[in-house]
C-alpha cells in the first residue's frame, strides 16, 4: 500500500511541529546551551530595514553649569553627542531532505499525486514507520539548527560573513584596540564609554585560600553596575566555575550547605551565584578553548531583534519535477544589537 505525496507532506509537517513545539530527544551528545536559552528569552522584533538594524547611543554630554554674579556673561552649551550603531541583519537557513529512494527502503510507498485519489488507507505499522523516520531527520534538524544558532550567537561573525555576529563582537578581549563595533571606533578617547570591561590575565595562583577571583569579583561588579541597572547573566567554561570552587571550600563553605542530608554525607557544593547573578557552565565555552573564561553579560542591552512574521518560518518547497525528493526548511531573519557595552565584561584566568 502506499501513500500520496500530499499525505506524506501532511505527516511530515505534523512531525516539524510537534518537535518546534514541543518535542523529545534522546541523544547522548546533547550540551546544555544556556547562552542560546537566553538569546531566544530575550529578543524583540523590528519591521523591516534596508541592510541594518540602527540603535542611537550616547555616552558623552556637553551641558555643565557656571556661576555667575550680576552682569557676568554665561556659556550655553549646543549638545551633539549621539551617535548611531548599526548592526547587520541576516538570514539564517536550516533544512532537510527525505528521498523517494529511503522511503522505499523503509517499505514505504509514494504514490506521486497530490488529490489522494484511488488509494487504499494504510495500516498502523506504516504510519509509525513512517513517523519513526521522519522524526529521526527532524530531531536531527532541530538540534542540529540549535547547535548552529548557538555557536553563531557565540562567535564574532569572522567564521562566515552570512551568519549574524555574535557575543564576541561585542564583548571583546581587548576594548582599548582600534576596533570598530557597530561603526563605532572603541579606540578613540572620546569614545572610551563605548567599551566593555576586560580582564584577561586574572592571576589566581597556587592557594585558593588567597580568594584571587572571590575578591577581583567584589570589585569588579561595582564598575558592572556603574552605569544604569544591568540584567546581568554569568556564563563560564570548565576551569573558571573550578577555581571559584577551589577558592569557596578554601574558606569551608561546605558548611553553608550542610553535611547531613536524610542520613547522607552530602560534599558536593551548591550553584554558585554573585550579587545574585548566578555563574552557570557553558559547555560551549569549553568547545571554544574558552575553558578559563567568563563572560558576564547584560542582556538589557544585548538581544537579538527578529524581522517582523520572518522568525522559525517554516517551509514546504514544491518538489521539483526532476527529483523525487521531500523537502523541509526552517528560516529565520534577524540579528544581534548593543546599545551599551560598559556593563558587560569578559575574564579570563592566567
Amino acid at each position: 500500500m502506499s501513500f500520496t505525496l500530499q499525505e506524506l507532506e501532511n505527516i511530515s509537517n505534523a512531525a516539524l511541529d510537534y518537535h518546534m513545539d514541543r518535542g523529545q530527544v534522546f541523544s547522548s551528545t546533547i550540551q546544555a546551551k544556556p547562552l542560546l536559552r537566553e538569546m531566544t528569552n530575550a529578543a524583540s522584533e523590528f519591521p523591516s530595514g534596508k541592510e541594518n538594524i540602527t540603535v542611537r547611543v550616547k555616552g558623552k554630554y556637553t551641558t555643565t553649569i557656571e556661576g555667575f554674579e550680576g552682569d557676568d556673561s554665561v556659556s550655553y552649551g549646543n549638545p551633539a553627542n549621539i551617535k548611531q550603531a548599526s548592526y547587520p541583519w541576516k538570514n539564517i537557513h536550516w533544512g532537510i531532505k527525505v528521498t523517494m529512494d529511503e522511503l522505499k527502503k523503509d517499505g514505504i510507498t509514494i504514490s506521486d499525486t497530490t488529490d489522494g485519489t484511488g488509494e487504499t488507507r494504510h495500516s498502523d505499522r506504516e504510519w509509525t514507520d513512517l513517523a519513526n523516520l521522519l522524526d529521526d531527520k527532524i530531531e536531527d534538524m532541530k538540534e542540529g539548527a540549535e547547535r548552529g544558532l548557538n555557536e553563531m550567537y557565540w562567535l564574532d561573525g569572522s567564521q562566515d560573513s552570512k551568519v549574524i555576529p555574535g557575543i564576541t563582537s561585542f564583548i571583546v578581549s581587548n576594548p582599548t584596540a582600534a576596533l570598530n563595533v557597530g561603526g563605532i571606533d572603541q579606540s578613540v578617547a572620546a569614545n572610551s564609554w563605548w567599551r566593555n570591561r576586560a580582564n584577561m590575565a586574572i592571576a589566581v595562583g597556587s592557594d585558593p585560600g588567597a580568594q584571587v577571583l572571590v575578591n577581583f569579583l567584589q570589585q569588579e561588579f561595582r564598575q558592572l553596575r556603574r552605569y544604569g541597572s544591568p540584567k546581568h547573566i554569568a556564563l563560564c567554561g570548565s576551569d573558571f566555575i573550578s577555581q571559584l570552587e577551589k577558592e569557596l571550600r578554601a574558606k569551608g563553605n561546605y558548611t553553608l550547605d550542610g553535611w547531613d542530608k536524610k542520613g547522607k554525607m552530602d560534599i558536593s557544593m551548591a550553584d554558585i551565584s554573585f550579587k545574585n547573578v548566578g555563574f552557570e557552565y557553558d559547555p560551549t565555552l569549553d568547545d571554544l578553548s574558552f575553558a578559563d573564561q567568563c563572560f558576564i553579560i547584560d542582556m538589557k542591552a544585548i538581544f537579538p531583534k527578529n524581522m517582523e512574521g520572518e522568525y522559525m518560518k517554516k517551509h514546504s518547497p514544491a518538489r521539483p519535477p526532476e527529483k523525487y525528493v521531500i523537502y523541509r526548511a526552517v528560516t529565520m531573519t534577524g540579528g544581534l544589537v548593543c546599545r551599551q557595552r560598559n556593563t558587560s565584561g569578559r575574564y579570563k584566568l592566567a
